[in-house]
């Protein structure tokens, strides 16, 4: 190592050329505000180095300095104490448990001569400062794995319509090792980023404590420094998976600089060497990335002398949590709320709740099978998923229990009812059906007709219905009508049959 020196290169130079002109060590050193002594010894060092003024065109500050300070027998870039393996220190710190008091403890029982605590401490630091210009953040095994999308896309051609379709590509990086994952997916929204996730842990074999995030919407619901809110349906997923969601901060790339630089990697990796190819459909794509995603974890890491894979094997897979018994089904979670007619808006088709929870505010648990609804954490109800057909997906169990009957109403239903009064009374009910263009308009007065005949004599409720049939009198007053007038009792006339028409009737119409 270098000499201390308190003088910079050009009070040095300086100082030769006073020494050169004449000017005494005293005289220099008040020039200069410096002892003389200080003055004396360096014109001591420049003597021996053979140094005189004017320098030499090819003497620079930094010769000038390697000439004045380089100490004699210790070659430069060479230390005169055994030196510890720091790359192997470098990776045993990613052990969990694992401090620098340790290892340096292990070191001294190797070199017993060798550097101090606080000297292994120093170079330690130094030589993480030559991995990167920044910061390192320290990684235990199995602690995190940093994920993002990258900015750049790749292209998958439609091999039907020739339409070129754009896909991002989902990148991951283990904390501790560094081992890489990438897959391309068509967007990335919540099904998508969620699938993504799966398939990571599914590719590392168990799951990390964290994941670090960027603060894309299917992530974040609500990006914050102090307390980020997280989408629902990511932490859904991160529950049956037992990880934490720790979101980076937001505008703070280097809180995730590992998935940046895998981010980077990846692009040289994957878009750079694909770059050629032409892929039609994602799966043909994701095989070839899966490809160039092996050649990123088996390539030798240049400080650490390891691959991605090996340290992986090493020292992470041991520290991951066992995956679950089953893969996580995507579900997507919204909140609704209950509209008047106890019905509640998902995907586009209508699914019905309790009608109790009219105006409610429900949360919807929405999966490629099912709907799902639930009421301040109770499940409240649950439909298979519509995709086609009506619109309406309605429980009979959730209706009011006049809006039940109403739903139970048919012809076949009203029919049996009047079949239960005689022949004739089941004869104006299929007049009356028959004679609406739609017969569910005929339902209320079907209905109106069967409750006047409630606690009337059979025989009389018949030849009402005879009477009706017989002169076309197919409404709700026209029956009252002949029953107050007593009309019933008497034979239909000709005379008498346009009195009792109602005046939309199309004329008097007979079933057998």
């Amino acid at each position: 190592m270098p000499a201390r020196r308190e003088l910079t290169m050009r009070q040095i130079k300086q100082m030769l050329r006073l020494a050169h002109d004449g000017v005494s060590a005293r005289e220099i050193g008040r020039t200069l505000g410096i002892a003389r002594s200080t003055v004396q010894d360096n014109l001591g060092r420049a003597t021996a180095a053979g140094l005189t003024w004017p320098l030499d065109a090819e003497v620079t500050d930094a010769v000038l300095e390697q000439r004045l300070f380089a100490r004699a027998g210790v070659k430069q870039g060479m230390r005169r104490l055994p030196e510890p393996d720091w790359p192997c220190v470098i990776r045993e710190m990613r052990r969990s448990g694992v401090n620098l008091t340790v290892l340096w403890e292990e070191y001294r029982e190797t070199h017993p001569d060798g550097y101090g605590y606080s000297r292994f401490c120093d170079l330690y630091r130094e030589f993480e400062r030559r991995l990167t210009p920044v910061m390192r953040q320290h990684h235990a095994a199995g602690d995190k794995v940093f994920v993002d999308y990258s900015g750049k896309k790749i292209e998958i051609v439609d091999p039907t319509t020739g339409i070129v379709r754009e896909a991002e590509i989902f990148v991951a990086v283990l904390g501790a090792s560094s081992l890489t994952y990438a897959e391309a997916t068509w967007t990335q929204t919540l099904p998508d980023w969620i699938g993504a996730h799966v398939r990571l842990f599914r590719f590392l074999g168990g799951v990390p404590r964290l994941v670090v995030p960027d603060n894309l919407k299917s992530a974040v619901h609500k990006a914050s420094f102090y307390d980020p809110e997280i989408n629902r349906s990511y932490g859904m997923m991160a529950d049956h998976y037992g990880v934490g969601i720790l979101p980076a901060r937001p505008r703070k790339p280097r809180d995730k600089a590992k998935v940046e630089a895998g981010v980077r990697l990846a692009q040289t990796y994957i878009l750079g060497r694909l770059r050629r190819q032409t892929f039609f459909s994602l799966a043909e794509c994701n095989a070839a990335i899966a490809t160039m995603v092996e050649r990123i974890n088996a390539h030798p890491m240049r400080r650490l002398g390891t691959t991605r894979r090996a340290l992986f094997e090493a020292i992470e897979r041991a520290a991951l949590r066992p995956l679950p018994a089953e893969d996580y089904a995507f579900s997507e979670w919204r909140l609704a709320r209950v509209n008047l007619n106890y019905h509640v808006e998902a995907a586009g088709f209508l699914y019905s709740v309790p009608h109790a929870l009219i105006r409610e505010q429900v949360d919807l648990r929405i999966t490629a099978r099912t709907i799902e609804v639930f009421h301040r954490g109770q499940r409240v109800a649950a439909h298979e998923r519509r995709y086609a057909g009506r619109r309406h997906g309605t429980d009979p169990e959730h209706m009011p229990s006049a809006h039940r009957r109403y739903a139970e109403w048919s012809p076949e239903r009203f029919r049996r009812w009047a079949r239960g009064i005689g022949p004739e009374t089941e004869g104006l009910v299929v007049a009356i059906l028959h004679d609406r263009p739609h017969p569910e308009q005929g339902f209320r007065t079907c209905l109106g007709i069967l409750r006047l005949y409630r606690g009337l004599d059979p025989g009389r409720a018949e030849a009402a219905s005879a009477r009706a049939v017989a002169i076309g009198a197919l409404t709700y007053k026209s029956i009252a009508s002949i029953l107050s007038l007593g009309l019933d009792r008497t034979a239909p006339s000709a005379e008498a049959a346009p009195v009792l028409l109602h005046p939309n009737l199309r004329g008097p119409r007979y079933f057998h």
